[in-house]
């Protein structure tokens, strides 16, 4: 499948936020955290901030935007439209949620409510994205069980790297916070590793043999069904180098687990300010990284569409 970089941002940065947004909303209402002014304000800033960019983001994918609101019409049968009608619900108790920690400082009743209600709408939001790729049985490195958790794991994953950071820059992270990060980001890597040796080991389950119903000798393609590339090759016959790929997964496991997880170590050992820049750091990092990760996720997805142009 071809990757394009408004839909690879947009699962990247709504992930990182709604995790973010939902490891905020059940720390505050277990009262594991107090209601300090300046880590609610950056920390549902930056939450809301990145879920905000990346729906807007989004809406550049679509060949009409401003017709984007009728995605909210097909939540009965469409994924997609579940995941627009979602998204919009989840800025309701988020809103509350914010208001009641940055401007009235309480993370109890009704604020505590509200923030639960605002991390389960997040964790919703992620699976309906998740499904719209989990349901698509044409493509079997999506069509598979690893899919869904992929978005949540990763998502919880991102979200506590975020939330490190904000709350080691603001000198007000709990000790346990660094472990917690690094044990979601050990949990991310073994899937993704887990994800690639199942997409790896997949046999293609149709060929122009069983599409044609004729059995024995080798079915082909005397001539190709048409003389140039149509938008059919280039979307969903996109094709990636095996040694690119390689590369790539490389650099995958290096900026979005293995060198986060050895900074947040570090910071765990080293005091503020060394460790506010090193969780700074490793955020940023495993952002870029997982960037790479979700472009790899599309790039190597099969459609079996390409089974017509002898693929």
């Amino acid at each position: 499948m071809h990757p394009a970089y408004t839909v690879i941002f947009f699962t990247t940065a709504t992930g990182a936020g709604y995790g973010l947004l939902a490891w905020l909303g059940m720390f505050a209402a277990s009262g594991a955290v107090s209601p300090d002014f300046w880590p609610g304000l950056i920390g549902l800033g930056l939450a809301l901030g990145l879920v905000s960019a990346g729906l807007l983001s989004s809406t550049a994918h679509l060949g009409r935007p401003e017709r984007a609101w009728r995605a909210l019409s097909q939540w009965k049968s469409s994924w997609l439209s579940r995941e627009a009608v979602a998204s919009l619900a989840t800025y309701v108790p988020a809103g509350l949620f914010a208001v009641g920690w940055i401007l009235l400082g309480r993370t109890d009743g009704w604020v505590a409510a509200a923030g639960v209600l605002a991390a389960a709408g997040a964790a919703i939001t992620v699976s309906t994205t998740g499904m719209i790729y989990a349901s698509l049985k044409p493509i079997a490195q999506w069509h598979s069980p690893f899919t869904l958790p992929a978005y949540l794991i990763y998502a919880a994953m991102t979200g506590s790297l975020l939330l490190n950071a904000v709350w080691q820059s603001l000198g007000s992270a709990p000790a346990w916070l660094p472990g917690l990060a690094i044990a979601v980001t050990l949990l991310g890597w073994m899937w993704k590793v887990a994800t690639w040796r199942h997409n790896d080991a997949l046999v293609a389950a149709s060929s122009a043999n069983t599409a044609t119903a004729l059995a024995g000798g080798s079915v082909r393609s005397i001539e190709w069904p048409h003389t140039e590339e149509n938008f059919v090759l280039k979307e969903m016959g996109y094709r990636i180098a095996r040694k690119h790929a390689g590369r790539l997964r490389r650099i995958v496991q290096l900026a979005a687990f293995a060198l986060p997880v050895i900074l947040l170590a570090a910071a765990m050992a080293a005091g503020s300010p060394v460790a506010a820049v090193l969780s700074v750091f490793a955020a940023l990092l495993q952002f870029l990284g997982m960037l790479v990760e979700r472009w790899l996720f599309f790039a190597e997805a099969k459609h079996t569409v390409t089974l017509y142009y002898g693929r």
